[in-house]
């Protein structure tokens, strides 16, 4: 089944209570969404559920993400196509066999690690938000490595690389993206 927002909300849910799992599956599929409106305009619903179910699985199995992603969506009858595109967020970092290939992945890769770290500096901003957060607020906070700890800078070096983007690209549009959001 390729599952609806609604429908994938709910999935989602059955295994995510934490608000700040929640946060992250909206941020990043209305940063799927956003892409999807310039290079799959047809399909932003499916972009956006993509980036819901990505991490379907941390908040239960962090240590064996993408792995248990992978069973969980099957045990919700999701179409195979959404699994390969969900999980490939994980390439390179836990063992998962899909390899970001399409357009849709190559983002879902780059963006993923991203939008925690635009996140992060947006709530030491006075407004709390993406809406007035510059490139170069990012970027002075992306050298800091101890700064979001958490967010591996290689993974989004090597994202912006597969599209063909220079980080800081990747980082504005990735903003713009994010300033899209409601209530983000």
């Amino acid at each position: 089944m390729i599952p609806n927002m609604e429908q994938a909300q709910v999935i989602f849910e059955k295994y995510n209570k934490e608000p700040f799992h929640l946060r992250h599956a909206r941020v990043v599929s209305g940063v799927m969404r956003y892409f999807a409106g310039e290079y799959d305009p047809n399909n932003t619903e499916y972009w956006a559920v993509v980036g819901l179910l990505h991490d379907i699985d941390f908040e239960l199995y962090p240590h064996e993400h993408c792995i248990r992603g992978e069973v969980l969506l099957r045990e919700n009858d999701v179409d195979e196509s959404i699994i390969r595109a969900a999980m490939s967020h994980g390439w390179g970092l836990v063992p998962t066999p899909y390899e970001p290939t399409h357009i849709m992945e190559k983002i879902l890769f780059a963006t993923d690690e991203l939008t925690g770290l635009i996140g992060a500096v947006a709530v030491m901003r006075p407004s709390k938000s993406v809406l007035d957060l510059e490139l170069r607020s990012v970027k002075k906070k992306f050298k800091d490595k101890k700064f979001a700890a958490g967010c591996s800078r290689d993974v989004i070096i090597s994202g912006a690389e597969a599209l063909g983007w220079s980080p800081e690209e990747l980082i504005e549009r990735t903003i713009l993206a994010m300033r899209t959001i409601p209530g983000e």
